[in-house]
């Protein structure tokens, strides 16, 4: 059986970045849980994370990732970059399932197993199950309700995937890098 989960968005806009995620992880056709914590705060709370994939996957990302971060002074762009670089080389790393979102103040990232840190366009980056549906939903808000706030913007486009993707719910996690 394999656990289907998560839709993760985070927003870059009017010098703010948001990051939120759902709470519902799907065993086979079953709703497993509604209520996971998919967003987290490291570094201090300087830096956020979303995740999704497998959940042990994820978390052993999470505290490599936490690692990287450390050793190199909370350098975002350096740290995910040589997470990659690990991830991809490392052959127990290498089998892992997971993507990340990861952001400060300043910048916005995916992380993904091939070896890519990407710096999403417009803006705004998503990955999981609902990506698509958050990530449309997140560029129309920018483009025609450019008044709303990053933070608005994550909740509203989260809750728009969470109405049409089936392993997306309404439980909302949101963060911002302090």
């Amino acid at each position: 059986m394999k656990i289907r989960s998560t839709t993760v968005l985070g927003v870059r806009h009017n010098g703010e970045i948001a990051l939120g995620a759902d709470g519902q992880a799907t065993m086979d056709k079953h709703v497993a849980k509604s209520n996971v914590r998919k967003v987290r705060k490291l570094h201090e709370g300087k830096v956020v994370t979303g995740f999704a994939g497998s959940t042990a996957d994820a978390f052993m990302l999470l505290d490599k990732f936490e690692e990287k971060l450390g050793g190199y002074g909370g350098q975002l762009r350096r740290a995910a970059i040589e997470l990659a670089k690990e991830w991809r080389k490392d052959q127990y790393l290498r089998k892992l399932e997971a993507m990340m979102v990861v952001a400060d103040k300043d910048e916005l990232l995916i992380i993904a197993g091939t070896g890519d840190v990407l710096e999403p366009d417009f803006d705004v980056a998503a990955i999981g199950s609902g990506a698509m549906y958050a990530q449309a939903a997140a560029l129309a808000l920018k483009k025609h309700a450019p008044h709303l706030t990053a933070r608005q913007m994550v909740e509203e486009a989260l809750h728009i995937a969470a109405d049409i993707c089936i392993y997306t719910n309404h439980n909302l996690m949101i963060e911002q890098p302090g």
